[in-house]
């Protein structure tokens, strides 16, 4: 077998594979493309999947109650039978009389409604809180785990966290395909943060060492966060689409089979193994004083706080008052997802040459206006204009703001990058995880409307902070530390010069 690929030069490809910063770049955006998918394509699902559980649940308390009201009698005393061998079968029948037999909670099928519209709206708007803790979990486990894995990849390197994510990317995946029950889902759910920060704290960190330019890993960096544009765009429309047409447990699979394609390819090409030397950075917590840092992953925070809100409560709202169908529910996300790709492409360059100061402070304003206008919208059409502003916005912030974290880095601290984007993703994650939870609330007490309002006012009075991050400052003894390398340099270029001079002459004089 060695002298076959020998023969083919498959063993010369693959090491030069193996240093490629093309295929790096190409592992990293298919990890944030599947753990986006993952992340949105709960969205449209997982609202009416709930909502017609509980549902499904009344109706079986219902019916229990006039079973048990019945007077006993021999057609009683068949029904019973009849239910006891449909519960022990594990099947659902239908039959002429189905106040009489219940349906099964075992059974995946939810009922079906004559209307689109939900028969309940109070139960409807109590939703809200139950799917926001659901989506808030991955983000507020995500956000527990990511300090721990940024001096983790300082100590055993980038590429066994990011292999282990996709091993727990992948159990998530299938613990959502099969669960019927709030509790599983929610497991699963939590079970993604983890995955989530071992692959996107490590992706990040692996592509800032290898793309050392400032303005190459901005390019680099867009490019990835196109993979997370592409996941948030494919991810609500691909989950309600297929929900809608084929079931729950399909769109998952296939996620699943993503997993395992992006995790083999990257076990041929990049062999997971730790790293033996150890790369001492500069403190978490040094980081998180930096004040600079600290607005930098603030408006990445906020940026995404306004769709974290949105997710868990744009579709229940629309389900109460356009009597959305359940393929609506994602394809609202639709503009969202189509302007953050086309944002995030834009700006990865564009940001670098108009300050990327100046693309955020842009960002977070039109966020807050367009953020502020969903709730005017009172058809599906009317929320394509300000859902194509907020994901353009947030492309703008995401673009910029990633790669300043590994300027900031570079400039004020040791240039080693795992704790910094360990602090952007739990600036990421804080978004998603206080998005989900406190907006549910929020929508439940004062209103979607009301919500949709507090968020935008936030971001636009956020703004103004980011023109700190127009000419941050240097750590001081960093620059003289390279101010004594650049002269210690030309010292020794200067030297090597005067005796290349001297050498030359002397050649000179040897051939007159």
């Amino acid at each position: 077998i060695l002298d076959a690929l020998r023969q083919f030069n498959l063993i010369k490809w693959l090491r030069e594979e193996r240093q490629s910063r093309k295929l790096i770049l190409f592992i990293v955006f298919v990890a944030l493309l599947l753990d986006n998918m993952l992340l949105t394509v709960v969205v449209p699902i997982i609202p009416s999947y709930l909502y017609y559980l509980d549902e499904q649940a009344d109706v079986v308390l219902k019916n229990n109650t006039l079973s048990q009201q019945e007077p006993p009698g021999a057609f009683h005393s068949i029904v019973s039978l009849y239910d006891n061998t449909v519960r022990l079968s594990g099947f659902n029948a239908t039959v002429r009389s189905p106040d009489l037999v219940p349906t099964t909670p075992a059974v995946a099928e939810l009922p079906q409604n004559s209307s689109d519209c939900p028969q309940s709206s109070s139960k409807l708007v109590n939703e809200n809180v139950k799917v926001g803790m659901l989506f808030a979990s991955k983000a507020t486990v995500q956000l527990i785990t990511n300090p721990f894995i940024g001096p983790l990849t300082n100590r055993i390197g980038y590429q066994l966290p990011i292999f282990a994510g996709f091993c727990i990317m992948f159990i998530s995946t299938i613990m959502f395909a099969f669960s019927s029950s709030y509790a599983l889902l929610f497991l699963a759910r939590s079970l993604q943060g983890v995955g989530s920060s071992c692959s996107s704290v490590a992706g990040m960190g692996m592509l800032a060492s290898v793309y050392t330019n400032d303005e190459e890993r901005g390019h680099a960096i867009g490019i990835a966060l196109g993979g997370l544009a592409l996941g948030v765009l494919v991810g609500p429309p691909f989950g309600s689409v297929m929900y809608e047409f084929v079931g729950k447990t399909a769109p998952f699979l296939i996620l699943a089979f993503l997993a395992v394609f992006d995790g083999g390819t990257f076990t041929v090409f990049l062999i997971p193994k730790p790293r033996i030397e150890y790369q001492k950075g500069t403190p978490l917590l040094t980081l998180m004083k930096d004040p600079y840092i600290l607005i930098a992953a603030g408006a990445i925070c906020f940026g995404n706080m306004a769709i974290g809100m949105m997710e868990p409560t744009l579709p229940i709202w629309m389900m109460e008052t356009m009597c959305a169908r359940k393929w609506q529910l994602g394809v609202a996300f639709l503009p969202a997802s189509i302007s953050y790709l086309i944002g995030t492409n834009i700006f990865g360059t564009l940001a670098h040459k108009m300050g990327r100061w100046l693309c955020a402070l842009i960002g977070m304003i039109v966020v807050g206006i367009s953020v502020i206008c969903v709730p005017f919208a009172r058809d599906i059409y009317g929320l394509i204009l300000p859902n194509f502003g907020v994901g353009f916005a947030i492309g703008m912030v995401d673009s910029s703001m990633m790669p300043i974290m590994g300027y900031l880095v570079d400039l004020r601290h040791v240039s080693v990058y795992g704790s910094v984007y360990a602090i952007a993703d739990v600036a990421f994650c804080m978004g998603f995880a206080l998005g989900p939870s406190i907006g549910g609330s929020i929508a439940e007490s004062i209103g979607f409307p009301w919500l949709m309002t507090i968020i935008g006012v936030v971001d636009i009075f956020f703004a103004p902070l980011c023109i700190f991050l127009r000419n941050p400052p240097g750590q001081e003894e960093k620059i003289v530390r390279l101010n004594t390398h650049l002269n210690t340099i030309n010292h020794i270029l200067h030297e090597h010069t005067e005796a290349l001079k001297g050498k030359v002459k002397n050649t000179i004089l040897r051939i007159v």
